[in-house]
Order: structure tokens, then C-alpha cells, then sequence
């Protein structure tokens, strides 16, 4: 018997849409403020997150330089980034500027990276007593009756183990870093080798994830869709999905 997995909640609202922020946005360039507001406005680019639009009348008129056309760029403490910025005939009145253009953003007084966090996904780390094997290339990578289930909206569910779960013979330290809106940075992430070659970058940790996922900070997920996952003895049929 297969079980299958593929089925986790998916996106909410189309692209294009377009919703008021809850939320006091600010954003720092070369370690000044550039951006203060708590008028911004979501618009969906993609269907799993939005991007913020800041009204021009909340960004520092200092910072901005005029690019030419719709676009705009910005300066601030020594720092510059031509094309930085973009205005949107869809959303007079607002800049939609690249996230990498600035060196942190917040919501309140919390720093968020990646991207904006949706308002329609909700993220929750769960204890359970279901028993999770991962294998790969019939090597056991993984067993534990004590995980930790991340469940996240438009993604498939996520196993984190203790570390004295892992067979560590075939797991690789690697230098890789990753972010996430909801999880925060990771700590660490590790390759896997097998008779059959190496596959890189298979399996990640939070050491200081957010307070909403504490439960999860040390323990180690795998990415579902390239490892083979048992559960209570039933295995799952790999997830498709571009997002990890």
C-alpha cells in the first residue's frame, strides 16, 4: 500500500491580487532607515507569496534616485543599487523594490527574509508519535517515533528528527545557507553519499528558527521529494513541488 502525498493545501488567491498590510513595514539600506509605513499594500507576483508595494510617500526622498521611466534606485549610508525599484501602473502611488536591494527588512520589529510573509499561510510544528524512516538508495538515513511535523501551507509536510536519529556515515557537512519567511535562517545543512554518488544538499536544520517554530530549532528535515519517507511502516510517494 502507497500512500500518497501530494495533496497539501495550495494557494489561496490569483496573481495580481492585491490586499491592504496589517502590518508597520520598514526597511534598512547601508544602516539607515529608508523606508517607514504602515500603508503598504500586498500584491501577489506569485501564487504562493506576495511582494510589498510601499507607498513613495513613506520611502526616504533622499534615498530614491530617479532611473528613468518606471524604475528607481537607491542610495543610502555609502551604499547604491541602480534599478532598485520599480513603480506599477496596477498600484499608483507605491514602489515594489527587489528584496536583495535592501540589507534588512521588518515587519514591526521582527526581521523577515526572502520574501513577505502571506497572510494566508499558516505554518505549525507538531509533536507526534508516528515512526518516520528515510532512506535513500536502501540506506536508512533517518528513523524516529518522535518527530516534529511542519505543516505549511502550499508545501508537503515536513519530518524533523532529533539528531541522534540520523545515521551520520552518509551524511556530508555542507556550507550552504538558506533562508525562510516563516522559519528564519539555517544553521546547517548536509549533503548525503551513497554507493551510488552524492546528492547535495538533502537535509537542513534551524538552530535559532522563529518563536512560532521553536519546536523545530536542532532538528533535521529532509527534502521529501528526493529521499524515500516511511511512516508507520507505509511509504510515501515522493511530493512534486519547486519549493523547499
Amino acid at each position: 500500500m502507497t500512500a500518497t502525498r501530494s495533496a497539501f493545501p495550495g494557494p489561496l488567491v490569483p496573481v495580481g491580487h492585491v490586499e491592504p498590510v496589517p502590518r508597520r513595514i520598514r526597511a534598512r539600506l547601508g544602516g539607515r532607515w529608508v523606508l517607514d509605513t504602515i500603508d503598504a499594500l500586498y500584491r501577489w507576483e506569485h501564487p504562493r507569496y506576495p511582494q510589498f508595494h510601499i507607498p513613495e510617500a513613506d520611502i526616504d526622498p533622499e534615498a530614491l534616485v530617479d532611473d528613468g521611466g518606471d524604475r528607481v534606485g537607491l542610495r543610502a549610508g555609502g551604499v547604491e543599487h541602480r534599478g532598485a525599484g520599480r513603480r506599477h501602473p496596477e498600484v499608483p502611488g507605491t514602489i515594489r523594490f527587489a528584496w536583495s536591494a535592501l540589507d534588512a527588512w521588518f515587519e514591526e520589529d521582527e526581521e523577515v527574509f526572502v520574501h513577505p510573509r502571506s497572510p494566508y499561510v499558516r505554518v505549525d510544528a507538531l509533536r507526534s508519535s508516528r515512526t518516520v524512516r528515510v532512506e535513500l538508495d536502501g540506506l536508512v538515513l533517518a528513523e524516529s517515533s518522535s518527530p516534529v511535523l511542519v505543516f505549511e501551507t502550499g508545501l508537503p509536510t515536513r519530518w524533523y528528527v532529533d539528531r541522534t536519529a540520523l545515521d551520520l556515515a552518509h551524511l556530508r557537512p555542507s556550507a550552504t545557507q538558506t533562508a525562510c519567511p516563516y522559519k528564519g535562517r539555517t544553521s546547517a545543512w548536509w549533503s548525503v553519499e551513497t554507493p551510488a554518488g552524492t546528492y547535495p544538499d538533502l537535509a537542513w536544520s534551524y538552530g535559532f528558527p522563529t518563536s512560532a517554530l521553536a519546536p523545530i530549532a536542532g532538528l533535521v528535515a529532509f527534502f521529501d521529494e528526493k529521499v524515500d519517507v516511511v511512516v508507520d511502516g507505509v511509504r510515501q510517494e515522493r511530493p512534486v513541488t519547486h519549493f523547499s
